[in-house]
């Protein structure tokens, strides 16, 4: 890898390009400028348009390049219990995991997902010192105070709650995945098992990294509490993930929406965000509430399940990447 050149991944479909545009431009803005940056985007069939909008705004030290992934995934097919949050399938989910193998160029890279601002200098999240761990994580605390999906990474993924992470934002090592075979380890238990997952390519992760994670501060990983919580809101966050349903460009008043705005603003995509905030039906609404009480109850049967993570690596299976 080149000295002072840091790789940013990110995946996406079409849907999400407008607000993978608030993410760069938030990232851009309060990065370092002491780095050069090459910024990576895998998408699922992106349309030009969008592709041409969110170049618009890249200038040195920052680079953009769009990497279509669709055919390196055939393999993969629409399986219930491979979809994302229990409703919808969608490849760009699994995207991450091929990173190390597609950019042998690399030894070290970061992942973020698109439903994500950046207040904070994303080169101080790079120079995260991983050793020989395969990834950097923060704990997803969101599971925490919900006692079925407490169950469910103890019981179905085999780690406890406490160091359950969300893949959203990772710190990979990308030369040590490629060395312990990370990819191909995944592709042989997902097509040997299609283990039933809540989160796929984050129980994947979890399952096969335990042991050899890097716990981040959860600065840069700042959820809004799920459904009305009442989870900390930190004062000074680096990263803000609108995970799951909490999105600014769906709902009113949901904790750190002041960061997303300041840059959707400045968005191209700026009244498409706007339109479809104003026209997020009640019915969507509902439909969300539901997906996520699915969510929930299917965490308390999946550990009941014959074939788990966690059973069959009590059989002898090789789970952990190493």
């Amino acid at each position: 890898m080149k000295q002072k050149e840091i790789p940013v991944f990110f995946t996406v479909d079409e849907s999400y390009a407008p607000y993978l545009d608030c993410a760069l431009r938030s990232l851009m803005e309060n990065a370092s400028g002491s780095y050069q940056y090459q910024i990576m985007v895998l998408h699922e069939d992106l349309s030009e348009e969008s592709r041409r909008k969110l170049a618009s705004g890249v200038k040195p030290p920052f680079q953009i390049h769009f990497i279509h992934m669709k055919e390196k995934l055939a393999g993969i097919t629409d399986r219930a219990e491979n979809r994302l949050r229990c409703d919808y399938f969608t490849l760009t989910i699994y995207f991450r995991l091929f990173i190390a193998d597609m950019f042998p160029e690399y030894d070290k890279g970061l992942y973020l997902d698109s439903d994500i601002v950046v207040p904070g200098d994303i080169s101080r999240l790079f120079q995260t010192e991983l050793g020989e761990n395969i990834i950097g994580a923060s704990a997803d605390r969101s599971i925490a105070s919900v006692p079925e999906l407490v169950e469910y990474t103890e019981q179905a993924v085999g780690v406890p709650f406490e160091e359950y992470i969300n893949s959203g934002v990772l710190v990979m090592n990308l030369k040590k995945m490629r060395e312990t075979g990370f990819c191909d380890h995944f592709l042989r238990l997902l097509h040997t098992y299609h283990f039933d997952c809540i989160a796929p390519d984050q129980d994947y992760f979890n399952a096969m990294c335990s042991g050899s994670i890097v716990y981040l501060d959860e600065t840069w990983d700042a959820m809004p509490p799920e459904g009305g919580g009442t989870g900390e809101i930190l004062e000074h966050p680096d990263l803000i993930h609108y995970n799951l349903f909490q999105k600014p460009w769906c709902y009113d008043a949901i904790p750190y929406e002041e960061y997303f705005w300041q840059y959707a603003r400045k968005s191209p995509f700026y009244k498409e965000i706007v339109h479809h905030k104003e026209t997020y039906s009640e019915e969507q609404k509902v439909s969300d509430r539901t997906c996520l009480n699915n969510l929930i109850h299917k965490g308390a049967e999946v550990g009941g399940q014959p074939v788990t993570f966690r059973k069959m690596r009590e059989k002898g299976e090789k789970i952990r990447v190493c």
